[in-house]
Formats: C-alpha cells, sequence, structure tokens
C-alpha cells in the first residue's frame, strides 16, 4: 500500500475518461494536513486557543506521509485495508448502471464497461489517498477535542482553510458534535482564518 498523486476523479463514459477537477485528489491536502497535525501535537500548555501562524511547510515525500498518518491515525491500518472493497462496491455500482442504461447500444455499453475497467488502479489510488485524509480529519478532531481547543487561528496558505472547511463537517458528526464556524479576521493587516468550536451541540435523546 503506498500514497501517491493519481489526479482528479475520473469520469468515464463509452466516449473515454475525463476528469472532473471540482474533485481534486485528496493527496493534495495530505501534506498540509500532516503540518496541522504535527501543530497540535506540540500544544500542551492549557491554553485553549491554538494559533497557527508559523506552520513550517514541508515537502513531504509519500512514505514520509505514510509514516506520518501512522504516527496519528489510530486506525490507519483498518483504513487502508478496507480500500479494496470500498473500490470494488464503487466499480460495481458504476458497471451496474450502465448494464441497467436501456438507451446504450451494444458497442457502447461494451466500450464503457471496458473504460471502468480499465480505469481500476486509478480508482484504488484515488480512494487510498481520499480514505488517508479523511483519517487525518478525525485525528484533527480527536487532538482538538483532547486537548479541549475552542479556537485555531492559521494562516490561509498551503490549502489550511480548505482543511479546516473540511474538518467542521468532521466536528459536527462527533461524539459530542461541536457547531464549529470558520470566520476570516484581520490581523496587522494580514487576513488569518479562525475555528470557533463554539459549544457542543445537544445530543437528541
Amino acid at each position: 500500500m503506498e500514497l501517491k498523486y493519481v489526479g482528479a476523479h475520473p469520469t468515464v463514459s463509452q466516449r473515454g475518461v475525463n476528469f472532473d477537477q471540482t474533485k481534486p485528489d485528496k493527496y493534495t491536502f495530505l501534506g498540509a494536513a500532516v503540518e496541522l497535525l504535527d501543530a497540535l501535537s506540540f500544544k500542551d500548555n492549557g491554553d485553549k486557543s491554538l494559533h497557527l501562524y508559523h506552520v513550517e511547510p514541508k515537502e513531504y515525500k509519500s512514505t514520509e506521509l505514510l509514516e506520518a498518518l501512522k504516527k496519528h491515525c489510530k486506525n490507519i491500518d483498518d483504513v487502508f485495508d478496507s480500500r479494496e472493497e470500498k473500490t470494488n462496491v464503487l466499480i460495481d455500482t458504476y458497471r451496474q448502471k450502465v448494464k441497467d442504461n436501456t438507451k446504450l447500444t451494444s458497442d457502447e455499453r461494451v466500450a464503457w464497461l471496458g473504460n471502468i475497467d480499465i480505469m481500476r488502479d486509478y480508482y484504488l489510488q484515488y480512494i487510498t489517498n481520499e480514505s488517508a485524509y479523511d483519517c487525518a480529519l478525525h485525528a484533527l478532531a480527536d487532538k482538538i477535542h483532547s486537548a479541549h481547543i475552542e479556537e485555531v487561528t492559521f494562516s490561509l496558505g498551503r490549502n489550511y482553510g480548505l482543511i479546516i472547511s473540511h474538518l467542521i463537517d468532521v466536528l459536527r458528526d462527533y461524539k459530542p458534535p461541536y457547531d464549529a464556524t470558520l470566520d476570516f479576521i484581520e490581523q496587522d493587516g494580514v487576513t488569518l482564518g479562525k475555528l470557533d468550536m463554539n459549544r457542543s451541540i445537544p445530543l437528541s435523546s
């Protein structure tokens, strides 16, 4: 199992393969996610506010990303063990939709199914990277929760803002859930992002 860049989510048809640039490869965000995880690991002063202005950017090799995730993510092996099953389910779903499409000619159906099969390794790597990123987001949520952090301010470079926006969805599904919000503030003439944990959302009885 390895992490490596593969590209945007593929859109397969009987005519070939296109790539949906609105669904980028999550590998793109893994380096910055690891930087945030490392920064949270060093927070041990009891302060409920975390300031990530000076996170040291680094270019990670794929093997370094994997080792970092193993350090931060408790269930990384389980996540990766499920990638083959997730890929098979995805491909089976795509294949079934093609088989059920009565508007296709026989040749179109054969071509479409063939293109799906050709892309299997691509789908597998895309899902592997997506699973690794999801694991990193949950590890971030765990660290924020265990450190009782109520506020995080951060610079807007390195995809930090996008990662934090994805993290909000994870926090809202956390146990207990957080009513987290993302805002932007001006400080010394610089625009920063601000994650406000607010308060836990009451669990329904």
